[in-house]
């Protein structure tokens, strides 16, 4: 199956839930209609705007590698007394505003967003920080434990357009106090 992140009401009333309705988001089926505008960036905005849902399994690496914490998407680091695996409208936030950066500082790199590229951006933005050699130490442990058993990189193939239809998304869940619930 895979992991949906479902736009839902914040906060829950009642034992459930509730689903955003799609409407809040249909605004994002006329990213479909600009031109050269690659077919995942299209399937992914039109898939927005029908379900208020994102299909979040193909990124949950590289948003975890980005953010440097394990399954975000997942939202598995809700309080034990919480069993709902859902991410706040702050939590959103914080994850838009993660991958908007990643993909302001990956523009000069190029609008393919591969392995090899998103190594480069990483590299650039932790090289300047104050702990950088330890944080770089860090990001090449990580790219190290997604490589498969021959040394080989995942073969991510998205576009800086594609994150930033991903960014709206969590953007949108944030500005109109959304949550999203991570169905697994």
């Amino acid at each position: 199956m895979g992991l949906d992140n479902v736009a839902v009401h914040w906060p829950r009333t009642g034992r459930f839930y509730d689903p955003v309705a799609p409407a809040e988001f249909v605004d994002f089926g006329e990213i479909v209609d600009i031109p050269r505008i690659s077919a995942p960036t299209a399937a992914l905005a039109e898939h927005i705007a029908k379900t208020g849902t994102v299909r979040a399994t193909a990124y949950t690496e590289l948003v975890d590698l980005i953010l440097g914490l394990e399954n975000v998407l997942y939202a598995t680091d809700a309080a034990v007394e919480d069993e709902d695996p859902v991410i706040d409208p702050d939590g959103c936030s914080w994850i838009a505003g993660g991958v908007e950066k990643f993909v302001a500082q990956h523009r000069p790199f190029g609008e393919p967003v591969t392995f090899e590229s998103v190594s480069e951006v990483l590299r650039s933005l932790l090289a300047d920080g104050r702990l950088a050699e330890q944080q770089l130490r860090w990001l090449d442990t990580r790219l190290d434990a997604l490589r498969d058993e021959n040394g080989n990189p995942p073969q991510w193939d998205f576009t800086c357009a594609e994150l930033g239809v991903l960014a709206a998304f969590y953007r949108r869940c944030a500005d109109r106090g959304f949550a999203v619930y991570a169905d697994a």
